[in-house]
């Protein structure tokens, strides 16, 4: 997916994160106007969600579409918008409506042979202000039957971005590998496989010493804890230590994707783009 148009990454990091910033006072309210919603899951969340594994027809969900929004979906927007006042001190620019950082339950089978109508977890993905409509990296929760996941990283980049990343790794190896052996964020996550390449990827030197970085296809940092842990009340603070502890690395990751995405908002020549030229009459 490419992103389209204009933006002003100030005004939308802004504007995003301003109810959220946190003086104490602001703080204290968001949370205080959650407590009537417990910020985990009740043991009912994954009851629902084992049998929507087993029965993932509509015939089966219909009926307890109910169950699924009181049990699953709101109690996930609640802790999204808890996570968000956390993040608004370390990540603020990956602050995002709760509405707009879960994910859909419903499926696309349009070009799958699984045509199973809805996924058997619930998730949320927090990306960057700027870079939206891509692959670029953020912060990942997953709500499954058998699992808690909680991710940071940067997992399916499109084409260019995996170049522009491996082009920046060249030169700022050392940090990015400093930052991804962290020792506090490597007691909390493990590193991703990579899904990494057996030959050095074409255009890019053999002996680099940044070769077993630039033969990943992602970069980034997984936890996975056993599903009770969605019904615990630490649950928020398992999910705020980990994204705190790998904001670092998020940050250097998306910092090639950024620059890349302020090329590409830049009118060739100099020039504005040709549906905003037509509306100056040129």
């Amino acid at each position: 997916m490419n992103g389209h148009g204009i933006y002003n990454l100030r005004v939308a990091t802004r504007r995003a994160t301003q109810p959220l910033r946190a003086t104490s006072k602001t703080k204290l309210t968001a949370h205080s106007s959650q407590q009537k919603t417990a910020l985990h899951f009740n043991p009912e969340a994954i009851t629902f969600l084992r049998g929507l594994r087993r029965n993932n027809r509509r015939d089966w969900f219909d009926p307890r579409k109910d169950v699924y929004e009181r049990e699953v979906k709101h109690p996930m927007l609640a802790i999204i918008e808890a996570v968000n006042a956390e993040m608004a001190e370390f990540a603020p620019e990956h602050v995002r409506p709760a509405q707009k950082s879960m994910l859909r339950i419903y499926r696309d089978t349009r070009f799958s042979a699984d045509k199973s109508p809805y996924k058997s977890n619930v998730a949320a993905w927090w990306t960057r202000a700027g870079l939206e409509k891509t692959s670029g990296g953020g912060y990942y929760l997953h709500v499954a039957a058998d699992e808690v996941i909680i991710a940071a990283g940067v997992y399916m980049p499109e084409r260019e971005q995996l170049q522009a990343i491996r082009r920046y790794l060249l030169d700022h190896h050392e940090e990015v590998r400093r930052l991804l052996n962290d020792k506090k964020l490597r007691r909390m996550m493990r590193a991703f496989d990579g899904a990494a390449l057996t030959r050095p990827p074409k255009g890019f030197p053999k002996e680099h010493a940044a070769m077993d970085l630039l033969l990943c296809r992602q970069w980034g940092v997984t936890a996975h804890l056993p599903a009770e842990a969605a019904t615990k009340p630490t649950l928020l603070r398992e999910i705020v230590t980990r994204f705190r502890l790998a904001a670092p690395l998020i940050e250097a990751l998306n910092r090639p994707l950024l620059g890349q995405a302020e090329k590409k908002k830049r009118p060739l020549f100099g020039l504005p783009d040709m549906a905003l030229r037509s509306r100056l009459g040129s």
